[in-house]
C-alpha cells in the first residue's frame, strides 16, 4: 500500500506540473511546494516502517540461564527537581516501588537526585526507609502487584498470594493503617521543617541567619526555606546521604507475629537494598544542563558505591507497576546472540489518571507501540527518557563489543573522563556484564572523592555532555543521547510486557499538554541544526535508522504549510474566486485517492502495532492541534535561535494537579490562557467562517448550480478541520467542555450567524472553497501518520 500510494503521489505531481494554473500561479506555486513537503515528509515517515520486529521477554528462560546468584547488578536512577512541580507523594511511591521490586536485594541500588537540594526530599527518603520496613516484606510475603502503595491501595480488588485470607485481611488493614499514617507525616514535612527550623533559629539569638535546620540539630547544606549566599536553589554544596547501606548477601528473615509487631514475617527476607540521597553542587555562572546533567553526577557518584554494570532511570513520577520489571530487559542484555551489542533497552511509558476519553492523546499509543515496535526492526528504538536500562559502558561512550577490543583501554582518554583516578579506575570493573555490587566503606577518603565528582568544575575541559554520558546544549536529550549509541554502532531493543512494567503521570491540562510537545518539537529541530544531525552520522548507523532520525529531526517543519492550508479559507471568504488547480473535477479524484489508501496504511498500522481505533483518531486529531500552533511555534523558535545565536528556554511540565477540587479530572477543564492557543483559535474561527459562507453562497446561488455543488463539496473538508479541532474546542470551553452539547450548539449557531450576513448581504463570490479545503485535507492527513 506504501508503494501504491507512491505511485499516486508520483502520478499526482506529475499532472498538477501539467496543469499549471495560470489564473492565481502564486497559490499553486505555494500549495506545490507544500505537497512535494508533504509527500517527502510521509516518506521520511513510512520507510522506517518496513519491518516491525515485536520481541518477547522470556522470564523463564531467563532463570534457566542465569538464576538469581547469577544476576548483574542494576543502578536505579531517579530524577526530581521541585516537591510543588512534581508532587511528594509520586516521588514517595516511585522509590516505594524500587524498593521492593522482585529481584535479588543485593544486586541492585536506588539513587534519588534531588535537583532542588531541599531538605523535604531528604527526610521524605528517611520516612521512605522506615516505612519500607513494612512496606517491602508485606509485598514478598503476598506477591501483592503494584508495589507502589498509592496505586496498589487505589485498587478495587487487591489480588494477593497465598490462601490464608483472614491473615492477609488482617495484615493489609495494618499496612494500610501505616500508609496513610505514612502520608500525613510526608505531606506535613514542610510544615515540621519550618516549625523546627524556627525554632532553632529563635534560640540562636543574634546571629540574624535564618537557616535550615536537620533532625539532628545541624544545618542543611543545601537550599534553606529562605535563601541565602551558598543555601539557594542554584547555589549550595554537593550533598551525598547513605540512607539504606548494601544489604547483606544471605536473606534475613523477620520475627514472627508479636505483640508489638502483629505481621508474621518469619518466613520472608527483609532486607531491603541500597538507597542513596544526593544533590549535586550548584554554582552561579554555571550552566547546570538541568536532568541532562543531573544524570551524569549520578553515573560517577554510583560508579564509587555501587558502579553496577547495568543502569535504569525513571522520572520522579514514573513507578515499576510490574515487579518482574527489572528481570525483563535481561533477557535482551544478556542474550549471547547480540546482548553484547546492546546498549539500551526501551519500555513503552503507560500512564495513569488519564481522562477516560484521552481527549489530548496522553496514552500516545501510536508512537509508543507503532513507531518504536517499527524501529525495533532495524537499529533498535530511540530513547526516550525514561524506563530504559542501560549498560553503563555505552553511556561512557565506549563502542559496541563487535567494534572494540575484548578489554577497554583508557590510555590517551583519561582527560575524557574527568580527573578523579578513583572513577577511571571503576570503569573497567563496570564494563563487566556478570558484576554483582560489591559493598563499600564510605570513609573520609571516599567522601572527599565523591564531593569532587559532583562540582560543577568537574566536567571542565572534559567530554561529559557529548560523547561521554547524556547530551547536553539540547531540549531532547534523551533521544539525542540514543542517537550517538546508534551512530557508533550500538543497537537498542522495545520491550512490551503485561502487566506494563512501568507506569507515570501525564499532563491532562490542555496548556501543560502543549508545552511539552513544545519542548519536544523544538529540540527535535535543534537536533537537526546540531552535531547530531542524522546526515552527519557514519557509516555504522543503519540507513533506514537514518531515515527515522531524520524524521524525528526535521518533523515540525511540514506543519508551516499544514497551517497555512488551514488559513486558505481567508482567501475565499472576501475574494471572488483562487483556484489552486484545474480542472477541478480531476483534482479532486487524485486527492480522494491518496487521502483514501494513506488511511488504508493507517488501519494497517493499527493492525500491526495492536491499538485501538480510538487511539488513532486522537492521534490525528492531536496532530491537527498540534500542527495549527505548537509545531510551527517550534519552527519560529528554531529560525530565531539560528538568527540571533541565542538559545531557546521550553518550559518544564508540570505534574501538579488541582488540589482545590475532589475533582479527579479538574485539570482537564481548567483553562490557562497563554499566546499558544492563539493560532490554533484563528484556525478554528475561520474554517467555522468558511462553513457557514459556503452554506450562505449556496443559498444566495442556489443549491443546485454547479457553483454552489463546488463550495459544498468543499466545505466539507472544512468541516473535517472542525472535527479534528474538536478535543482543542473543548478544552478551551474549561467547564463547559464537560458537556459537549453545548459546543454543538455554539457551532451551529456560528455557522448559521455567517450564513445569514452572507444571504443578507447577498453578496454571491463564486468562489471555490473545495479546491483549497481538499488540499488541506490532503495536509491534515499526511502529517498525522507521522
Amino acid at each position: 500500500m506504501i508503494l501504491v500510494r507512491l505511485v499516486a503521489i508520483v502520478a499526482f505531481f506529475a499532472w498538477r506540473v501539467k496543469h499549471k494554473n495560470h489564473d492565481g500561479v502564486w497559490l499553486w506555486a505555494t500549495s506545490m511546494v507544500a505537497d512535494v513537503w508533504f509527500g517527502f515528509s510521509w516518506l521520511l515517515n513510512q520507510l522506517p516502517k518496513l519491518n516491525p520486529v515485536k520481541r518477547v521477554p522470556d522470564l523463564a528462560a531467563l532463570a534457566d540461564h542465569s538464576g538469581d546468584a547469577n544476576l548483574p547488578g542494576i543502578d536505579i536512577f531517579v530524577t526530581t527537581v521541585d516537591p510543588v512541580d512534581e508532587p511528594l507523594l509520586y516521588t514517595v511511591n516511585t522509590i516505594l516501588s524500587i524498593l521492593a521490586t522482585d529481584y535479588p536485594v543485593d544486586k541492585y541500588a536506588c539513587y534519588l537526585s534531588d535537583d532542588g537540594g531541599t531538605l523535604v526530599h531528604y527526610e521524605a527518603m528517611i520516612e521512605v526507609a522506615n516505612f519500607a520496613v513494612l512496606w517491602v516484606p508485606f509485598c514478598r510475603k503476598y506477591c501483592v502487584e503494584p508495589r507502589s502503595p498509592e496505586n496498589y491501595f487505589g485498587m478495587k480488588t487487591q489480588q494477593y498470594a497465598g490462601s490464608m485470607a483472614g491473615e492477609f485481611m488482617r495484615d493489609h488493614r495494618r499496612v494500610r493503617r501505616e500508609y496513610d499514617e505514612f502520608k500525613v507525616r510526608v505531606d506535613s514535612l514542610s510544615t515540621t521543617i519550618r516549625q523546627r527550623s524556627d525554632a532553632y533559629n529563635s534560640s540562636k539569638k543574634g546571629d540574624g541567619v535564618r537557616a535550615t535546620w536537620m533532625a539532628d540539630g545541624t544545618q542543611w547544606p543545601g537550599t534553606w526555606i529562605e535563601q541565602v549566599d551558598n543555601h539557594r536553589r542554584g547555589q549550595h554544596a554537593g550533598i551525598v546521604q547513605v540512607i539504606l547501606g548494601h544489604p547483606s548477601c544471605k536473606p534475613q528473615l523477620g520475627s514472627p507475629a508479636s505483640a508489638d509487631n502483629p505481621l508474621d514475617f518469619s518466613n520472608v527476607d527483609t532486607r531491603l537494598p541500597m538507597l542513596v540521597y544526593m544533590s549535586r553542587e550548584k554554582r552561579p555562572g554555571y550552566n547546570h544542563q538541568k536532568k541532562a546533567g543531573a544524570m551524569n553526577v549520578m553515573l560517577r557518584v554510583s560508579a564509587l558505591l555501587s558502579n553496577a554494570p547495568f543502569v535504569v532511570n525513571f522520572d520522579g513520577d514514573h513507578y515499576i507497576n510490574n515487579s518482574q520489571a527489572l528481570r525483563a530487559p535481561m533477557c535482551f542484555m544478556l542474550d549471547p546472540r547480540d546482548g553484547q551489542n546492546t546498549a539500551f533497552v526501551q519500555f513503552p511509558q503507560r500512564f495513569d489518571d488519564v481522562d477516560p476519553t484521552d481527549r489530548y492523546a496522553n496514552h500516545n499509543r501510536v508512537f509508543f507501540d507503532g513507531t518504536m515496535l517499527s524501529l525495533n526492526g532495524l537499529q533498535g528504538p530511540s530513547y526516550l527518557g525514561t524506563g530504559t536500562m542501560f549498560r553503563r559502558v555505552a553511556l561512557y561512550g565506549m563502542e559496541p563489543a563487535r567494534y572494540r577490543a575484548e578489554n577497554i583501554k583508557l590510555a590517551g582518554k583519561v582527560n575524557e573522563f574527568g580527573s578523579s583516578t578513583s572513577f577511571i579506575n571503576s570503569m573497567p570493573d563496570g564494563a563487566i556484564q556478570e558484576r554483582s555490587i560489591t559493598p563499600v566503606l564510605v570513609d573520609e577518603a571516599l567522601s572527599n572523592d565523591l564531593a569532587t565528582l559532583m562540582t560543577c568544575a568537574y566536567e571542565d575541559g572534559s567530554s561529559w555532555g557529548r560523547d561521554v554520558g547524556w547530551v547536553y546544549n539540547i531540549a531532547t536529550e534523551d533521544v539525542v543521547t540514543g542517537f550517538r549509541m546508534h551512530r557508533q554502532g550500538w543497537r537498542s531493543m522495545y520491550c512490551s510486557m503485561e502487566p506494563a512494567a512501568f507506569r507515570g503521570t501525564a499532563p491532562i491540562n490542555l496548556t501543560e499538554r502543549l508545552y511539552q510537545v513544545l519542548r519536544w518539537s523544538g529540540g527535535s529541530l535543534e537536533m537537526f541544526f546540531s552535531h547530531s544531525n542524522a546526515l552527519m552520522a557514519g557509516r555504522r548507523l543503519h540507513p533506514l535508522q537514518r531515515i527515522a532520525y531524520l524524521n524525528m529531526s526535521t518533523y515540525p517543519i511540514v506543519t508551516v504549510f499544514i497551517l497555512a492550508y488551514n488559513l486558505f479559507p481567508v482567501l475565499w471568504l472576501f475574494s471572488e474566486q483562487f483556484y489552486i488547480q484545474r480542472p477541478f473535477g480531476t483534482y479532486i479524484m487524485y486527492l480522494v485517492a491518496v487521502i483514501s489508501i494513506i488511511h488504508v496504511i493507517g488501519m494497517f498500522e493499527v493492525k500491526w502495532a495492536g491499538i485501538t481505533l480510538l487511539d488513532w483518531c486522537r492521534n490525528e486529531q492531536f496532530y491537527m492541534i498540534g500542527a495549527t500552533g505548537v509545531y510551527p511555534t517550534a519552527v519560529l523558535y528554531m529560525a530565531l535561535k539560528l538568527v540571533t545565536g541565542k538559545g531557546i528556554y521550553f518550559r518544564l511540565t508540570s505534574k501538579q494537579t488541582d488540589a482545590c477540587s475532589n475533582d479527579k479530572f479538574a485539570d482537564l477543564y481548567t483553562v490557562r490562557w497563554v499566546p499558544l492557543l492563539l493560532p490554533t483559535i484563528v484556525v478554528l474561527v475561520v474554517n467555522v467562517a468558511a462553513v457557514g459562507a459556503a452554506i450562505g453562497k449556496a443559498a444566495a446561488w442556489g443549491f443546485f448550480t454547479d457553483q454552489a455543488r463546488h463550495v459544498l463539496l468543499g466545505m466539507l473538508f472544512n468541516v473535517w478541520i472542525i472535527v479534528l479541532l474538536y478535543p482543542f474546542a473543548l478544552g478551551i470551553m474549561g467547564k463547559w467542555g464537560k458537556r459537549p452539547v453545548i459546543l454543538f450548539v455554539m457551532l451551529v449557531m456560528a455557522i448559521g450567524a455567517v450564513a445569514l450576513v452572507y444571504v443578507t448581504f447577498h453578496a454571491p463570490y463564486p468562489a471555490d472553497f473545495s479546491e483549497a479545503a481538499a488540499s488541506l485535507g490532503e495536509a491534515s492527513v499526511t502529517g498525522p501518520s507521522g
